[in-house]
C-alpha cells in the first residue's frame, strides 16, 4: 500500500512540472493609449484558461484573464503616450493564447508640422509635436519630376515639440524638400513642402559621347560644380548614382543612357 502511495504521488508531482511549463508570449513596443485584448481558450483537457498571468513592464497585472477573452488595461500602470511597454503573457504548455491587435504597441506616425523651413544654404528645419513612437523621418528632395530620397533621421517619438536639422545638397534654381514617415499600415504621411531658392549656378555636362568621365560645370563661368546624379540604361534600370563633379562611366556597355543631374534630364552616349 505504501509502495502504491508512493508511486501515484510521483506520478501526481510529475504531471505537475510537466504541466507547470508553461509558455510565454513577449510583445515590446510604446504605449498609443489603447489597450490589448486576448484570445484565451481552454487548455486541451478543459480544465481552466490558457493564460496564467499577465506582467506589464515586470508588473502583474489585475485583469481578469479567467474568462474566454479578455482585455489588457494599460492605465493602471501610469503610462504616458510613446513610453515603452513589455508585455509577458505566460500560458499553459498544452495550449496558446492569442492576441487580437498586436499593432496597438507599434509606432503609429501621428506627427504635426509646428513648423518648417529650408535656408538658400540647405539647412532644412522642422519642428513637430504630437509623435507618439520612435520613427525614422526621411527626407525628400523634389528634382527630375520626383521626389528623391537624400536622407534619413530618427524621430524622438515623443509628444512634446521636437526639433530637426538636416543639411540639403540645393540644386540650382527654386528647391522643395519635405520629410515622409512610414508606419506599421505601410501607409506614408508626408509633411507639405518647403521652398528656398539656391544660389548654386547651373549645371550642364559634357560631353554628348563620352568613353571615360562625364563632367559637370558651371553654365556661366564653366568651372566644376558637383552636383546629385543618376545615370539610367535604354530599359529604366538605374546603373549609377551620386555625388560629384565628374563620373566615370568607362566601365558602362556602349550605348545610350539617361542622365538626370542638377534639376535637369538629358541623355549621352558611351562610346
Amino acid at each position: 500500500m505504501k509502495k502504491i502511495f508512493l508511486g501515484f504521488l510521483f506520478a501526481f508531482l510529475t504531471v505537475g512540472a510537466a504541466f507547470g511549463q508553461g509558455g510565454v508570449i513577449i510583445l515590446e513596443g510604446n504605449y498609443q493609449g489603447k489597450n490589448l485584448y486576448i484570445q484565451n481558450p481552454f487548455g486541451n483537457g478543459g480544465v481552466g484558461f490558457c493564460v496564467t498571468e499577465v506582467l506589464v513592464n515586470g508588473n502583474v497585472t489585475v485583469d481578469e484573464t479567467q474568462s474566454s477573452a479578455f482585455e489588457i488595461d494599460f492605465k493602471p500602470h501610469n503610462l504616458k503616450i510613446g513610453d515603452k511597454v513589455e508585455v509577458k503573457i505566460k500560458h499553459k504548455a498544452d495550449c496558446k493564447p492569442k492576441v487580437l491587435n498586436p499593432e496597438v504597441l507599434k509606432p503609429k506616425s501621428t506627427f504635426d508640422i509646428i513648423d518648417i523651413k529650408l535656408a538658400s544654404d540647405g539647412t532644412f528645419q522642422w519642428n513637430t509635436k504630437n509623435e507618439t513612437g520612435k520613427l525614422a523621418y526621411v527626407v525628400e528632395q523634389f528634382r527630375w519630376n520626383k521626389w528623391v530620397k537624400v536622407g534619413e533621421l530618427d524621430g524622438v517619438g515623443t509628444p512634446v515639440e521636437n526639433k530637426y536639422t538636416f543639411k540639403v545638397a540645393l540644386h540650382s534654381g527654386k528647391n522643395q524638400v519635405r520629410v515622409k514617415q512610414t508606419d506599421y499600415s505601410n501607409q506614408p504621411r508626408t509633411s507639405k513642402p518647403a521652398e528656398a531658392t539656391s544660389p548654386v549656378c547651373e549645371v550642364e555636362f559634357s560631353p554628348v559621347r563620352a568613353s571615360t568621365n562625364i563632367s559637370f560645370n558651371c553654365v556661366t563661368d564653366k568651372k566644376a560644380v558637383e552636383t546629385m546624379y543618376e545615370i539610367y540604361d535604354q530599359y529604366g534600370n538605374i546603373v549609377k548614382r551620386g555625388f560629384g563633379d565628374k563620373v566615370d562611366v568607362s566601365n558602362l556597355p556602349k550605348g545610350g543612357y539617361f542622365l538626370n543631374y542638377d534639376n535637369k534630364m538629358g541623355e549621352f552616349v558611351k562610346k
